[in-house]
């Protein structure tokens, strides 16, 4: 089968400049199409997670891979996320060549190379696999070694060639920079760029101690800057299509096919799930009520193992540290882990932590600390570490508690004063629709100003016209009540669930990014398909959610538009999914705010930038038609490469006097599709980017005249920035600037530093 061309090519590529004419106009007749297709707005792809459960897991790896699935169970005991992300992106690899049509014996070689290419990962030393701070370069060469260590071990238990070809160069660079592979470019297998691409997008998506997770967007566009260096550019595309297709249901026909067709009845019979989970019973009641309380402490409480391992890191944790759970579990405790300082601000080293001395000498301790909270702020704690010891006098762990000292009060504090005195909807019991419009407002500010990601769930019920037709209004009200409890149950300190119309219900999360946020959903999502309904025969009702975060440039109402723009996707593609939109909080913006702006009052355009974005021209289309629905902007113009927008300025919330009138802007977009940088040595052409020349004025020349058109100009600005996740090209101007800047305190400071020091 010959390399790069085996998954369809979904739109022809655009030439570079210096193209034919023929290939000039076929571009230029390319982007009209894809603006006029703005008039019909619609969004990104739908965010699935590829794991179903723990149970279904276990025994989908079984069936797979038979006999050699104790190597994978091996990588399962040594380190559980390393075996989930290689689950994980087996199955989005499988679904990936399905949509592509591969042959199927192909499928199965990146199938078993993508379970299995990191078994390696069973030779690292604990120190390094659990550390969890960033690695330095010498642990970094260790994770290199032990990755070409899965190799050698399928060596000796695999036959078949193709895999072993593929797990040799999953690690290669496309562009051959990478020492030690004999291989590179299209020479490269395929299944090695497939499974690349998709174990760094899982990577980039899943919470780490050192970075959290980052939206879907954003991972995007991080392939797209690599692409033609690490990744294929062509298969970087397009996987960036497949992500807009129907993935839950490929993956679901993908794990059937598992099931199915590789006989599992006979491939399990040696083997033992043990995956059923005893069901609750009235005894577990005390166990249940105490991980309710502790999941809802204001504290912060860590359980530790004999080993100081991680095996419980509460919400307080996570709210005081900015660290999420699942990024610390079964991780080795360490002071540097939140960067502890003792009472007279030295950095604790190991012999002295709370921790190691607790579990060592088995006496508590009780200390006044510093650690690092969020955003790298440094916070007094009161710090309470209690060893655990046995009847038989053995320590099998510690407790660590910490009492946030700081006389301030949290966001997340003001949040639940607002949740505690909300309006009730009078069946479920929830905020009412008026008061979650005045607490979106106080909530998106209060996040803005702290500078704190926060996200909004969207959800509607699936058919209930359809409920209320056959079972009656009551079923449809135990229906109703039945999601309010679970959203309710689902809260954390400072969230709100509020009724916003109908079946329809929103939930504001305080503190929670785009990655955090979907896993939510998918919880909530899933728990209510599984839970039957008394009043419909036993039946169950399914949801289907729209979720975002917010980001630069958002106002309530935008934000809002973006999650219902999701919900219609989600019921638009099949209904009980969850779909994610949005870049989130992390998009970069203008390092230089004030410059954006003409200095001439008099000039005719107020704002007039050029902008880049690492994605090709068809994606970045489909960025603009989101700034457009969430905007309620209007198409004025749309001619050749160009298209001109009316806007309305949004910012009701910021408008100094409530005299203020919205100010309507012209925005006018200029397109150009490039290739990232030359022809490359060896022959390849680097991939592709778009190019935007970017103009913002005010439609009426009256609104030049008002003190914060230039602020609310930038707000515009900066949020067609985040949509597009597009940086700033420097201009000529700015450079003269930035030297006639240089210059001038070169000429200041000489003396002074050329002046000899007593």
């Amino acid at each position: 089968m010959p390399q790069g061309s085996d998954l369809p090519v979904p739109y022809d590529a655009i030439q570079a400049a210096g193209a034919q004419s023929a290939a000039a106009e076929h571009w230029m007749a390319e982007l009209s199409a894809l603006l006029h297709e703005l008039e019909h707005v619609v969004g990104a792809g739908p965010s699935a997670p590829p794991v179903f459960s723990p149970q279904a897991d276990n025994q989908l790896v079984q069936v797979r891979l038979g006999v050699a699935s104790s190597l994978f169970a091996a990588l399962q005991c040594k380190h559980p996320p390393t075996a989930a992300h290689s689950l994980r992106v087996a199955l989005t690899c499988s679904a990936w060549a399905l949509d592509g049509g591969l042959e199927e014996e192909h499928r199965d070689a990146i199938e078993i190379a993508a379970l299995l290419h990191d078994v390696g990962m069973i030779g690292t030393p604990d120190r390094i696999l659990l550390k969890p701070l960033p690695l330095s370069p010498d642990e970094a060469s260790v994770i290199a070694k032990s990755r070409q260590m899965s190799l050698e071990i399928l060596r000796h238990s695999c036959s078949v060639p193709e895999v072993l070809n593929i797990v040799e160069h999953v690690t290669a660079w496309y562009d051959g920079s990478r020492d030690g592979y004999r291989l590179e470019g299209e020479d490269l297998p395929l299944g090695s760029r497939m499974i690349a691409i998709v174990e760094a997008f899982d990577s980039m998506t899943t919470d780490h101690v050192f970075r959290p997770a980052m939206s879907d967007d954003r991972a995007l566009s991080e392939l797209f800057e690599c692409a033609g260096d690490q990744f294929d550019p062509n298969l970087v595309q397009r996987f960036a299509e497949f992500r807009k297709n129907e993935q839950r249901y490929l993956q679901t026909e993908v794990a059937s096919r598992w099931l199915q067709s590789l006989e599992p009845e006979q491939i399990n019979a040696p083997w033992e799930l043990n995956a059923e989970k005893p069901a609750v019973t009235p005894r577990d009641g005390g166990v249940l009520f105490q991980a309710k309380l502790l999941e809802n402490m204001y504290d912060a409480v860590v359980f530790l193992d004999d080993d100081a391992k991680i095996t419980l890191w509460n919400r307080g944790a996570e709210r005081l540290t900015g660290i999420s759970r699942e990024s610390v579990l079964d991780r080795r405790w360490a002071p540097e882990l939140l960067d502890m300082s003792d009472e007279r601000g030295q950095r604790i080293r190991d012999v002295d932590c709370p921790v190691t001395s607790a579990i060592r000498s088995g006496v508590q301790s009780l200390r006044r600390l510093t650690i690092s909270g969020r955003n790298g702020r440094p916070v007094s704690v009161d710090s309470h570490a209690i060893p655990v010891v046995a009847s038989d006098g053995s320590t099998l762990g510690a407790i660590l508690l910490f009492h946030d000292a700081s006389s301030e009060t949290t966001l997340e504090e003001r949040c639940q004063s607002l949740h505690e005195k909300a309006t009730r909807d009078p069946l479920t019991q929830v905020a009412n629709r008026a008061e979650f419009d005045r607490v979106l407002e106080m909530f998106v500010a209060a996040h803005q100003e702290h500078q704190m990601p926060c996200s909004l769930i969207i959800m509607d019920l699936d058919r209930f016209k359809s409920v209320n037709d056959t079972y009656g209004h009551q079923a449809g009200d135990e229906a109703l009540i039945t999601l309010a409890t679970l959203l309710k149950s689902a809260c954390r300190p400072g969230d709100l669930v509020a009724r916003y119309g109908g079946e329809e219900f929103v939930l504001l999360c305080a503190d929670c990014d785009n990655a955090t946020v979907a896993r939510r959903a998918e919880q909530i999502r899933q728990s209510l398909a599984q839970m039957p309904q008394p009043t419909l025969d036993g039946r169950s009702v399914t949801a289907s959610f729209g979720v975002t975060e917010i980001q630069p440039g958002d106002t309530p109402e935008t934000m809002l538009r973006r999650a219902d723009r999701a919900l219609f996707m989600a019921k638009s593609q099949g209904r009980n999914q969850v779909v994610q939109l949005g870049s989130g909080s992390s998009t970069e913006q203008s390092n230089d705010p004030g410059a954006l702006f003409a200095r001439n009052p008099t000039a005719k355009m107020l704002i007039e930038r050029t902008m880049v974005t690492s994605v090709p021209i068809k994606l970045a289309i489909e960025k603009l038609r989101g700034f457009v629905a969430d905007h309620e902007a209007q198409i004025s113009k749309i001619e050749g490469d160009r298209v001109e927008l009316t806007i309305d300025d949004g910012h009701r919330y910021r408008q100094r006097r409530t005299t203020d009138r919205p100010i309507t802007f012209n925005m006018t977009i200029q397109f150009k599709e490039e290739r990232n940088h030359e022809q490359t040595e060896a022959g390849r052409i680097g991939p592709l980017r778009t190019k935007m020349s970017v103009k913002v004025a005010p439609r009426k020349n009256r609104d030049r005249r008002k003190a914060n058109v230039s602020e609310r100009a930038r707000d515009v600005l900066v949020s067609f920035q985040s949509y597009l996740m597009a940086t700033e090209v420097p201009t000529e101007h700015d450079e003269q600037q930035r030297e006639g800047t240089l210059s001038r305190a070169t000429r200041f400071l000489a003396p002074w530093i050329g002046k000899k020091q007593p």
